[in-house]
């Protein structure tokens, strides 16, 4: 017998005094919430479907529509609450691994929250951005650790291969597939007008999308989907992807009913098959094996392309840290646990990993403490949720961030955490050509070079408050930052001093 019928989560309210039967609440919802009684002229809503979207929210003409949660409770009890019990019936009715959604929602500690930022004042005067130059640029990539001449005495200008980021932000990696066509075409369209990259993810690169190479980072993670010569020489850098955020210690994992069409060719796999990506590279089972498949990405590539490892964000980063430093790669990027996901076991999602605030921290510092700190570096994802976090970010010692699920909010997403089911009502975590649809790829492009060019505004003005002019001059100057709320071991790992100091 079935017993996983739960009062629903979210409720429609519907006034019936605005709402004029148009039915387009109806053909908006991918998830069948609502219908139409012919015998009654109403509509009406069955709750127990929506996964409280917003869809028919924004598109009702007569705003009478808007989505409560419920107030039905199972008797409280703070050991055993309402989700754990949940859970446990759907796992016994099912006899499956719970799946979800985005990042970490669980109610942990945002470090960026208890950061404050410093300003200056009358000895140290503020810079006005409106009329001082401001420099946002910054490069990833190996930095010469000295200066050095040929024997003519002129100064020897060849580099390692660097990227070059108008602003220190970059699109993190989101699959095609996990991700629509349309989603993916906002982004790269965006990265290139605003001088900076976005990332594939583990899905390889649609035909359609090499011609903004020079824009894009190409992955290759364990499944190796989409992997070839040309793909690798399509991208300005190559990341190799240890973990994420969202799900460290395990792979990536695609359902079958999302390998369709172009999907199927992009991935070099069947279609309807699903897309499972081992837990560890099989050829990566140490330092020296990466160091020998980074070197084998750079002579494919000529040894024009920089290398990044993704690492998800562990309690042992730093040293983690410190081996990728001297594998030969030219960036490493780590992923807190509120990173997003399109799916992953919610076990490991909620309880896995550690904040993105503390595992940068700490890198950066054990990279000086080592002197390696110019060899590499650093990218930081997981929960980059506006202009004050990147600032913060670069201030800890940062190079730059990737942004994930703002990026995703930006196009319109409304965090729902439903991406798994493949009925983005938005139009961006689906491959249903009629969902596909809703998402405008101009629009889209439009509305996340607003997000970067309101950012950087934002960013400038900050970094003038703070009489700082450059990201260069920001990088790994804790001085500017102070903590409140935090206790002396938190502090500590951040490297701040508390408030008031």
């Amino acid at each position: 017998m079935s017993v996983d019928f739960f009062y629903p989560e979210y409720e429609i309210v519907r006034d019936q005094n605005r709402c004029i039967s148009c039915r387009v609440c109806e053909r908006q919802c991918a998830n069948c919430v609502h219908a139409f009684d012919e015998a009654s002229g109403k509509m009406y809503a069955d709750d127990s479907k929506c996964v409280n979207c917003h869809r028919c929210v924004s598109l009702c003409p007569t705003r009478a529509l808007k989505i409560v949660k419920s107030g039905n409770t199972f008797k409280t009890n703070s050991n055993w609450t309402n989700d754990y019990m949940k859970e446990i019936y759907r796992q016994a009715n099912s006899g499956g691994v719970l799946l979800s959604s985005m990042g970490n929602p669980a109610d942990f500690p945002v470090y960026w929250d208890k950061i404050l930022i410093n300003a200056s004042q009358v000895t140290n005067p503020s810079i006005d951005p409106l009329r001082e130059p401001m420099e946002t640029r910054t490069f990833l990539g190996k930095k010469p650790a000295k200066i050095e001449r040929d024997c003519d005495g002129n100064i020897i200008t060849k580099m390692e291969p660097n990227l070059e980021l108008a602003l220190p932000v970059l699109f993190g990696g989101m699959s095609y597939g996990a991700i629509s066509y349309n989603a993916h075409a906002s982004l790269a369209q965006a990265a290139k007008a605003c001088g900076t990259f976005y990332n594939t993810g583990e899905g390889g690169l649609h035909k359609d999308f090499y011609q903004y190479g020079a824009n894009t980072i190409v992955q290759v993670a364990s499944g190796r989907f989409g992997v070839y010569k040309d793909y690798l020489n399509a991208g300005a850098a190559i990341e190799i992807k240890i973990g994420q955020g969202a799900k460290p210690g395990i792979g990536g994992h695609l359902p079958g009913l999302k390998i369709v069409g172009d999907i199927s060719q992009t991935r070099m796999i069947p279609q309807g098959t699903d897309a499972i990506s081992p837990a560890p590279h099989h050829d990566i089972y140490s330092i020296e094996d990466l160091h020998q498949l980074v070197y084998s990405l750079k002579e494919a590539t000529d040894y024009q392309k920089p290398i990044i490892v993704k690492i998800a964000a562990v309690h042992n980063v730093a040293a983690i840290a410190s081996g990728v430093a001297r594998s030969g790669a030219d960036i490493i990027a780590i992923d807190g646990f509120r990173g997003g996901t399109g799916a992953a076991p919610t076990r490991i999602r909620d309880n896995v990993g550690i904040p993105i605030e503390l595992a940068l921290a700490s890198v950066d510092q054990r990279l000086r403490d080592e002197g390696i700190r110019g060899n590499i570096s650093v990218i930081c994802g997981g929960s980059i949720r506006n202009s004050t976090d990147v600032v913060k970010a670069i201030a800890l010692g940062a190079d730059a961030v990737y942004i994930a699920t703002a990026a995703l909010l930006a196009m319109g997403c409304h965090l729902c955490r439903s991406c798994h089911t493949g009925n983005c009502n938005w139009g961006i975590a689906t491959q249903k050509p009629e969902l596909v649809k809703r998402l405008n790829p101009e629009i889209a492009t439009q509305r996340l070079i607003n997000l970067l060019n309101a950012w950087e505004h934002e960013i400038t003005e900050i970094m003038g408050g703070m009489g700082i002019n450059s990201i260069e001059a920001l990088r790994g100057n804790r001085l500017m930052l102070r903590g409140i709320g935090l206790t002396e071991k938190e502090l500590e790992i951040l490297g701040i001093k508390h408030a008031g100091e």
